[in-house]
Parts: structure tokens; C-alpha cells; sequence
């Protein structure tokens, strides 16, 4: 071969090697290009424009700063999206996040009889050892399982209030579950009977922070009921349970709607408990209402299995025959009936004996009527004091012949239900034991009913007539209106309620005062409460007596702005009428201009401070010296001006 050839051969290889490297270095360029442009296309797109894109040859870079790791994987796929995930080269930075967000704290809190554990996540802030040395200490014998964590972190707003107050619940309850957030304490709990329950929720329900949510969950075991009791009555006032037992929520629904077809109005509840003498107790019970229903009155009283019906005086005999007859036939064959017709009471010279105790909301007790012999007066006797004390009681009952054989237990039963009010009073006659007054026990009713049945007897008669009073209710911690008057003097104190000079407009000074009072007043209810306006003499009489009521009016429409309940309130403006010191000085110009706060007498409660009218001597006819005093201490309290919060000038 010639030379020439060979170098012609060689030459065109090593042209095209040229061609090739040209064409490829160009095709590189093209597709780095092709790349560069469709990533960053894309990533712009998707709203990743913090990203930027480098390339080099087929790889393609990806740099830039990421706001977080989840917009940095977002860019990598959106890249890989677009070329081959294999040629993409991360190179992009994460930003250090300026602040993490803090856990969320909260403790879970058992505690039973077996002991406590505690579980969750607080801040270190809260002294741990402490905390657990609080709940070693409550457990007392029992185990402390801890499952504590503790994160630095800043104490959330509430935390430290919420704590406090979950632990102070917890004292109360030894057996519950206690959920705590800083904004939120959840109270999952036992109590030992119905009225711990109450007080418990009531105690928590005062106590719990503003700001701070409260989830109370709090049930009570079913009490022991004996003797099982209902009393239906159809009187004069209407339709009406002294006493409503059932075993079961079903059973308390079947009789409440039995009572309900009967006329009962209002809301009305039974109390469920153990004890039931049979299963078809409440078959029974709505059988009986239904029967009184057809006999228009007069009261029907399950004590256990004996049902003793009282029919209406003046009942056709005819009426009375079939209704019991078919509640005889009807009835389950545990229950025993006992149905009287009541018949006309024969009238005597003397009239019917009678026995009356009254017990005053100063705790005075008064004992009037008749007994049937000496013993059985000083049995009463020595019965009253030992239940109300022996400064107070007063006797003043006579001996009398041809009482009922009963008569001493009817009468003692009477002082026994007396001493569960705060006032009231308790009339026996041979027929009937009637029962009034004021309790601050939501129950009273049926407590009352059970013990009178119990200890007179299931075919007894009885009418109870007794007022619930809120502020009265121990279980709730509200003051009674005694104790708010005294308080209301303890507020005020040295300070005034002021007014603008000559005017009833009540001086700004005077804010602070008024929202003090509105808080205690809310608190107490709606109690008789007069507010009296008084001024000094300086002007004409009929000016103050005016300005006097106008000021007293502002105070009380001050309160009412406040929310206080003041429909029981009175305005009374007693001008210059009553001084407390001299109206020469200033000074005593200034003591008498003034606004007073007392505490009235009902009517009921004067009705049993006096006692019934029974004929006999009274206390200042047999010179008792326990009942003047009695007598002496009631004008002592009439005299009395209440609280007294010095007024603004008075210009005229």
C-alpha cells in the first residue's frame, strides 16, 4: 500500500474524531442548556424560587438556601420530575429555624385506694421532686408510680394556676382521674354519698380561677333507702311528692309520669337507692297515684311493702269500695294495703288537744299544748334540750287527760323532725303531725317523710310543708342573710358611700364600695334588706326626708346595675329622723349623713318566733325569764340601725 494512502486513510479518521468531538461538546452545551432551563422552569412553577440551578455536562445542581427540610425535598423531586433523579446533585443549605415550637404540657393524675400515678410532661419550671413528694404524701401507704417528663421550655400562660387547683382537688377525692392543661382541668371522681358530692361540686365550682375551664364529672353510690318511702299528696296546694324512693332510673321516669297524669306541674325527682322491698315497686307505686288520681286526694304513703291510701273526707262509700278494691286486686302480692275514710272529728268543749313546738332562726324553742302526763312532760323536756340546748328551750306545756296512747311518741317524732330545720314549727293533733319551716337540705322532704313513717307508723297522717333557702345550704358555703348583714358591716368599715354634695349622685370615691358589696350580695341571695337613706338637720325636714330616699334609691339602683337580685329589697329615707350623734359638730353632721343596710323580719319567721295560739300562758305570763330575755334580745335587734356606711355631704 502506498504511503499516500495510508495517510488519506488516517486523515479521514481523524477528521470525523473532530467532527464527532465538535458535535458532542455542542450537544452537551445543548442539553445542560435544555436542562438547566426546564428545571429552573419547573421549580418556579411549584414556587421554589429560593432554588437555584448550576450544571455540568449531564449532572445538574441544585443549590440555595431552604426555608425548611420539607421545601428542600420538594425541590429534589420537583428536579427529578424533570431529568433523571440520578443526575441530580443536592447542594442546597436548610435555614436553622428561630424557634422551635414548645410540646404541649399536660398530666394525667389516678388516684384510688391502691395509691397514685401520675404520668406526663411539665416544664422544668415546676419543681418535680417537690411535686412527687405531694403525691407521696396523699398516697400515704400506698405506691407513687411516676412517668414524669420535664422539657425546657417556657412555662405556658395557666400552667402554674391550673396545677395549683388540680391538686387541691385532689386532696378532696380519693378516688378520681384528674386531667391537666394549662387551660383546662378535667375531674373524673367518686364521691362517698350524694351530699359529698354536692358539697364537693359546689367547693369546686367557688374555687376555680377565672380564666381556667372546669370539666366536673362527679357521681355518687346509690344510698341505702330505709325504709323505702313514697308519699303522694293531692291537696289544696295541688299534686305533690313528700317523699319519691325508686330503684331504678326507669322506675323513677314510670312514677314521675304516673304523677304527672295525676296533675303534678313542675319539674319534680325521685331518689334512686338500694333497699326496694320488690321489683315491681314502681308497677305498685304508679297503680296507687293513679287510684288516689280517681279519688281526688287526699295522700298515698309507701313505707316499704305497706301502702296506707287516705281518702278524701266526705268520699262516697260506694267511690271508696271500688277503688280499693281494684288497688287490692291489682296490687303486687308483697305489698299490703291499708285504706281509710276519714270520718268527721267529733267536736268537743275543749276542742281537739293539740301540741305545738316553734323553733325561731334565733334557735329559741318554744313548747305549748298538751301532754299526757308529768313524766311525759319532763321527758320532752329533757328531749328539747338535749337537741337544742338547754338555755333554750322554754316549756310551757300542760298536762292534760284522755290524749291518744300514741301521744308521746307523735310529739317527740315532731321535735325530732324540728331539730332537722334552721326555723320552723310542728303542730300534733290526734289525726295529723304538720311540719313547717325553712331547711337549707335539699332533701328535707323525703328525709322528713321517712322518719315520720318510720316512727308513727305507715297508716300515719302528716303534712309537711318545707322551704328549701339556698343561702341556708351548708353543702353550697353561702352566708345566711344573719351572716350578710354582719359582713356588710365588715366591708364598709370606716369607709363611705359618698355622694355629690346636695345631689343623689353617688361620688366616683364610691365604686370600689359598691362593687365589694354587689360581690358579698350576689352571694346571699335574695334576702329582705332595707336600705335606708339618712341625712343631718342642716335644711328643711321635707328636703332631707327626699334627699334621704333619693339616696338610698341610687345605692339600690347601683346594685341592681350590678346584678345584685334586689327584688326583696326595701328603700325607706328617714331624713333627719334618726341621729346617731350630735348635729352641732361637724363631725356629727357628718356621722349622721349615712346609708344603712338591715336585715328584715318575714312575716314567716315572726309567725314562729310568737308561736301557735293555743290557749295557753304565754312567756310574759308565767315571767319566764329565759323568754324575756328572748324578748329583750328580739327589741335589742329591731333597734339596731345595720350596717352603716357614711354618706357624701349634705348641703341641705
Amino acid at each position: 500500500m502506498r504511503l499516500s494512502s495510508i495517510f488519506t486513510f488516517c486523515g479521514t479518521f481523524a477528521a470525523a474524531g473532530a467532527v464527532s468531538l465538535v458535535s458532542a461538546y455542542f450537544a452537551a452545551g445543548v442539553i445542560e442548556t435544555a436542562s438547566k432551563t426546564d428545571v429552573l422552569k419547573e421549580l418556579d412553577l411549584e414556587g421554589l424560587t429560593w432554588a437555584e440551578v448550576d450544571t455540568n455536562g449531564l449532572q445538574v445542581f441544585l443549590i440555595g438556601t431552604a426555608p425548611d427540610e420539607a421545601a428542600r425535598f420538594k425541590a429534589l423531586s420537583t428536579a427529578g420530575s424533570v431529568v433523571d433523579a440520578a443526575r441530580v446533585i443536592d447542594q442546597m443549605l436548610v435555614e436553622d429555624p428561630e424557634d422551635i415550637a414548645p410540646p404541649e404540657f399536660s398530666i394525667e393524675i389516678l388516684r384510688n385506694d391502691a395509691g397514685l400515678s401520675v404520668i406526663g410532661l411539665i416544664p422544668t419550671s415546676t419543681n418535680r421532686d417537690e411535686l412527687i413528694e405531694g403525691f407521696e404524701k396523699l398516697a400515704g401507704d400506698g405506691e407513687v408510680s411516676d412517668l414524669l417528663g420535664v422539657a425546657d421550655f417556657p412555662t405556658p400562660e395557666g400552667w402554674d394556676t391550673a396545677l395549683s387547683f388540680a391538686l387541691s382537688a385532689l386532696r378532696d377525692l380519693p378516688r378520681s382521674q384528674i386531667s391537666v392543661r394549662p387551660d383546662l382541668v378535667a375531674i373524673n371522681a367518686m364521691a362517698e354519698s350524694d351530699e359529698h358530692r354536692r358539697r364537693i361540686e359546689s367547693g369546686l365550682a367557688r374555687r376555680v380561677p377565672e380564666g381556667l375551664k372546669l370539666a366536673l364529672e362527679l357521681s355518687a353510690p346509690r344510698p341505702v333507702i330505709s325504709p323505702f318511702t313514697l308519699r303522694f299528696i293531692i291537696d289544696d296546694t295541688g299534686p305533690h311528692f313528700d317523699a319519691c324512693s325508686a330503684d331504678t332510673e326507669e322506675a323513677s321516669q314510670r312514677i314521675l309520669k304516673a304523677a304527672a297524669d295525676a296533675g303534678l306541674e313542675g319539674k319534680s325527682s325521685c331518689t334512686l337507692g338500694l333497699g326496694v322491698p320488690s321489683r315491681r315497686w314502681a308497677d305498685a307505686a304508679v297503680l296507687a297515684i293513679s287510684k288516689l288520681s280517681e279519688l281526688k286526694g287526699t295522700s298515698v304513703t309507701f313505707t316499704n311493702a305497706d301502702i296506707t291510701l287516705i281518702a278524701p273526707e266526705g268520699t262516697s262509700q260506694a267511690l271508696f269500695d271500688r277503688v280499693v278494691g281494684e288497688l287490692e286486686t291489682s296490687l303486687p302480692g308483697v305489698f299490703a294495703l291499708h285504706a281509710v275514710l276519714p270520718k268527721a272529728p267529733e267536736q268537743s268543749a275543749e276542742g281537739p288537744p293539740e301540741f305545738t313546738a316553734t323553733l325561731s332562726p334565733e334557735g329559741k324553742v318554744q313548747l305549748r299544748g298538751r301532754v299526757s302526763s308529768e313524766i311525759a312532760r319532763q321527758t320532752m323536756d329533757s328531749y328539747a334540750r338535749a337537741r337544742f340546748g338547754s338555755e333554750d328551750v322554754y316549756t310551757a306545756a300542760r298536762v292534760a287527760e284522755g290524749l291518744p296512747n300514741d301521744w308521746q311518741v307523735r310529739t317527740l317524732a315532731g321535735l325530732e323532725v324540728l331539730s332537722s330545720l334552721v326555723n320552723g314549727a310542728v303542730t300534733v293533733t290526734p289525726d295529723n303531725v304538720a311540719i313547717s319551716g325553712k331547711t337549707g337540705n335539699q332533701n328535707a322532704r323525703a328525709d322528713i317523710a321517712q322518719l315520720l313513717a318510720a316512727k308513727l307508723g305507715d297508716a300515719a297522717e302528716f303534712e309537711i310543708n318545707v322551704e328549701y333557702v339556698k343561702q341556708l345550704d351548708p353543702t353550697l358555703g353561702l352566708p345566711s342573710p344573719e351572716e350578710c348583714e354582719a359582713q356588710i358591716v365588715e366591708i364598709i368599715g370606716a369607709r363611705k358611700i359618698s355622694f355629690e354634695p346636695g345631689s343623689a349622685t353617688l361620688d366616683s370615691s364610691a365604686k370600689d364600695l359598691m362593687d365589694e358589696l354587689a360581690t358579698l350580695l350576689k352571694k346571699c341571695g335574695d334576702i329582705p334588706l332595707e336600705v335606708g337613706g339618712h341625712t343631718d338637720s342642716q335644711g328643711r325636714e321635707s328636703m332631707n326626708q327626699k334627699l334621704s330616699q333619693e339616696r338610698a334609691q341610687a345605692v339600690l339602683d347601683a346594685l341592681r346595675g350590678r346584678l345584685v337580685p334586689v327584688r326583696a329589697y326595701t328603700v325607706v329615707g328617714y331624713g333627719e329622723a334618726n341621729p346617731i350623734a350630735d348635729n352641732d359638730t361637724e363631725d356629727g353632721r357628718e356621722a349622721n349623713r349615712r346609708i344603712t343596710f338591715t336585715l328584715l323580719k318575714t312575716e314567716a319567721e315572726d309567725g314562729a318566733e310568737a308561736g301557735a295560739d293555743t290557749g295557753e300562758p304565754t312567756a310574759d305570763d308565767t315571767n319566764d325569764p329565759e323568754a324575756e330575755e328572748a324578748s329583750d334580745d328580739k327589741k335589742d335587734e329591731e333597734a339596731e340601725a345595720g350596717a352603716d356606711a357614711a354618706e357624701g355631704t349634705n348641703d341641705g
